[in-house]
């Protein structure tokens, strides 16, 4: 019983760190953005984006050193869909509006271009050295193209209120203060939340399909949730575009150099259909500036939902 307490305390620590990370997280980027004139869409897309997908790229390198590296794919693909479908449908139930800025579309096709990656990679069944290369090649080319559009006044956007002093010399403080606590909170949460299933004798692979798999998409849920309360959509809708774009062509890439290429089971075959679809109903969404209305955001969440009831074998006796 004892551990069991500890592990509610690790919850509750956890979702707190992650609640006031991404807060801190979210108005850095902003001071950010208003300091050296750049989107807000931009530096959700970089700077929060990169923040929030630590986690991931800490279990990948894992992954990866423990030969295990179904669980560094496996993690990027349940993330990605967990991002689009479960963190953006969660913002728009709790009334998080998205926001419509000329960068939407450019970073929209960032992400079908990073899926198309996986893609190939997924039904060659390997992610080469050379292939993970070229995704960090690309990725920090584009990192740089969004950057020189901004500064280029080529983006329209509004700067956000803040209570955090437009400071730059505390703004970047500020925002390794918030991405530390959401790092801290999203592995508190994690261990926690599998103390508290094992203590209730819930399978390791449920725990896996869930607590592991949705504590590295947390922090992305918790900044965009911040945000777009705020309503700083620029940063809520470019912190998960960028962090789909970041878990393909980042962590997969850097895992790829570190283990000298990842094999990928012909298994994920079927997920990366997911990705692909949930994916490409939210560029829709944004490309087409459609609403993320509550309703949307429902069925969106039940739709993730009943993903992971299907990957955890609930439904074998249906389909």
């Amino acid at each position: 019983m004892d551990e069991t307490v500890f592990d509610v305390a690790f919850v509750l620590i956890g979702f707190a760190l992650l609640m006031f990370g991404g807060e801190a997280l979210v108005q850095g980027a902003t001071r950010i953005s208003q300091s050296l004139n750049i989107s807000p869409l931009v530096v959700g897309f970089t700077v929060v984006a990169i923040g929030t997908s630590l986690p991931e790229l800490a279990v990948a390198i894992e992954a990866i050193e423990s030969d295990v590296p179904n669980i560094a794919v496996g993690g990027v693909l349940g993330s990605n869909v967990a991002n689009v479908m479960l963190v953006l449908g969660a913002a728009a139930v709790l009334g998080a509006k998205s926001d419509s800025e000329i960068g939407i579309t450019r970073d929209s096709i960032a992400v079908v271009v990073a899926t198309m990656f996986m893609t190939i990679f997924v039904y060659f069944g390997e992610v080469t050295l050379l292939g993970g290369v070229v995704m960090l090649v690309c990725l920090f080319g584009y990192y740089y193209y969004t950057y020189s559009v901004a500064i280029s006044e080529e983006d329209e956007y509004e700067f956000e209120d803040s209570w955090l002093p437009n400071k730059l010399s505390l703004a970047i403080p500020i925002c390794a203060i918030g991405g530390t606590m959401i790092w801290f909170g999203a592995e508190l949460l994690v261990s926690g939340s599998t103390g508290i299933a094992e203590t209730f004798g819930v399978s390791e692979a449920i725990i896996g399909l869930t607590v592991v798999a949705l504590g590295t998409s947390l922090p992305e849920l918790a900044v965009t949730i911040v945000a777009g309360i705020r309503g700083q959509g620029g940063v809520a809708v470019g912190n998960v575009l960028g962090s789909n774009v970041m878990n393909i062509m980042g962590i997969i890439g850097i895992a790829s150099i570190v283990g000298s290429g990842i094999p990928v089971d012909v298994e994920f075959q079927r997920d990366i259909i997911v990705v692909i679809a949930t994916s490409g109903f939210v560029v829709w969404m944004l490309i087409s500036g459609k609403e993320f209305t509550k309703n949307i955001g429902t069925v969106m969440i039940l739709t993730y939902l009943f993903y992971m009831t299907y990957l955890g074998g609930f439904l074998d006796g249906l389909f």
